[in-house]
């Protein structure tokens, strides 16, 4: 097919799939095109395209023709195009300069606030993954986060809040995603965390107040109760300890037919303890963002479940109750529900009591009626999907972002099982240290070397717990360490492969993605 045929073909004819057209120059260059990606401009198309080296965006004009985006984008006009039915054609690297560029000619590539409505989380560590993400979306009534990164990631990826971005901007002009795509500026912790997020323009904050929360609080003997009461914040909690006492204890609430909640003072003064102080720097975060950035949307989620200690129904309703005491809205929270969310496995527990518990839970949000749930670690929790997804009351935010390494080192261990074996062996030796800021229970000893596996027991190896788990929290080193040369020893080879068997790639994350939105489908 010549270029004259790209200016003819219908814009995003085929969004359940995205085929490459192939699209022959002069000198036998060829260039793959996606077809979703092709859309119109004044006097051409922009599309992205696949040539030997890599992917690049193209701008096509008619003879003769410009534009200001011709101009603006920086790239190299490509002689080879030149001839009788001469076309004008830009290549363009996917830089941060040019996705800026694109981000103002394309609304639908920027980053937008998603609001209360289903929502998936779906994190991508390597910048590969989001166009199979969006293709697993393909039907669901479930809008995308795609640009989702924590600090803590970004610091063990060596990778930029711009770069985070600039990946989901690009997947979303190839696949031809059009529907609105939220970013998650995921666990912050300071007002610094902030600022460098909401200049990459992102929208979604996540507030993790972690370190403000008391995980003792619920076995403090209760003769000790009053005297740590004075060491919570009660000056940006505006309030003091005998109102917010006098405010819940012994009140009935009336929260749904099946739930009152009826706490005595004990309870209240474990709640102000174990989240008073978490309250108030949550507000600091808040009132940081409305305060310094009066003109962006943004959107809010309250974060308390990298915790030791369950979040009761009642401590459910006091943080938000006194959130929307004090004027922070939020769109999400994350509560520490009962069992295990470990990294990158199944839910671990008694699924009939999380039932129960989450139905309390529930209750709750239902009554507030202003925020959604999120389930955090939410990568691989099956079981509770089914039971969230059974009951289908409430608007639910899953948030995943290991998994889908994992599915990339599937297609590293099925098409570079030798690589695969060297990941594997690193992993199993950094495994002890790594672990550390995770929640994760992986007996190392049930790993074994490399060399133990066949190429066929490869693929096999990701249906292991702990496996999965080993490969999860060791991503960082994985993803960032050098050889004395200065040469990545692992990240290079893990892309090159990506992008050699990028329908493969795709492929898994489709299928495995669907596991996780398909039980929230009645």
């Amino acid at each position: 097919m010549g270029l004259d045929s790209l200016l003819n073909i219908p814009v995003n004819k085929n969004l359940t799939g995205n085929n490459l057209i192939k699209i022959e120059l002069q000198a036998s260059n060829v260039i793959e095109v996606y077809e979703n990606s092709i859309n119109p401009v004044e006097g051409g198309v922009v599309f992205i395209g696949k040539m030997p080296d890599g992917k690049y965006l193209f701008l096509l004009l008619n003879e003769k023709h410009t534009n200001l985006l011709w101009d603006r984008l920086v790239g190299e006009e490509e002689l080879s195009c030149r001839g009788q039915n001469a076309r004008r054609l830009k290549k363009c690297k996917l830089s941060h300069v040019n996705a800026e560029i694109i981000k103002e000619v394309f609304p639908f590539t920027r980053a937008v606030v998603i609001g209360l409505t289903n929502s998936i989380g779906l994190g991508d560590r390597l910048g590969l993954a989001n166009p199979g993400h969006l293709r697993a979306l393909n039907g669901s009534a479930f809008r995308p986060l795609l640009a989702q990164q924590s600090i803590r990631e970004l610091t063990r990826t060596q990778r930029t809040p711009d770069e985070v971005m600039d990946a989901a901007v690009w997947a979303v002009l190839q696949e031809g995603y059009k529907s609105g795509f939220g970013s998650d500026a995921d666990h912050l912790k300071t007002i610094a965390d902030i600022d460098l997020m909401m200049k990459a323009g992102f929208t979604m904050f996540t507030f993790d107040p972690g370190e403000y929360v008391n995980n003792s609080a619920d076995t403090i003997r209760e003769d000790e109760l009053n005297s740590i009461l004075t060491s919570i914040n009660w000056d940006r909690l505006d309030t003091t300890s005998k109102i917010i006492i006098d405010k819940y204890t012994e009140k009935q609430i009336y929260i749904s037919e099946n739930l009152s909640l009826a706490p005595n003072e004990t309870d209240v003064k474990r709640a102000i303890i174990k989240y008073g102080n978490a309250i108030a720097h949550l507000r600091n975060l808040y009132e940081h963002i409305r305060n310094n950035y009066p003109e962006s949307s943004f959107e809010i989620e309250v974060s308390v479940d990298e915790t030791e200690s369950v979040t009761s129904p009642f401590e459910h309703f006091f943080i938000a109750n006194e959130l929307k005491r004090l004027g922070v809205e939020f769109v999400s929270l994350a509560p520490r529900f009962i069992g295990d969310f470990e990294k990158g496995i199944d839910y671990k527990g008694n699924i009939a009591v999380f039932k129960q518990e989450y139905l309390k839970h529930l209750a709750i949000v239902k009554y507030f009626g202003t925020y959604k749930i999120s389930l955090h670690s939410g990568s691989d929790k099956f079981a509770v999907y089914k039971v969230i997804g059974s009951i289908n009351q409430a608007f639910t935010h899953v948030k995943t972002a290991g998994t889908s390494y994992l599915e990339a080192l599937k297609v590293v261990a099925s098409r570079r099982p030798d690589l695969f074996r060297e990941i594997l062996d690193y992993a199993r030796e950094l495994y002890e240290s790594e672990k550390k800021s995770y929640h994760v229970s992986a007996d190392i000893n049930k790993v074994e070397e490399g060399k133990e596996y066949s190429d066929k027991e490869l693929a096999g190896l990701f249906e292991s717990d702990d496996i999965r788990q080993v490969l999860h929290v060791t991503f960082g080193k994985v993803l960032s360490d050098k050889n004395q040369d200065g040469t990545f020893k692992f990240k290079n080879r893990i892309l090159e492969c990506l992008n050699k068997n990028e329908d493969f790639h795709y492929e898994l994350l489709e299928k495995h993605f669907r596991k996780h939105l398909d039980p929230f489908v009645n």
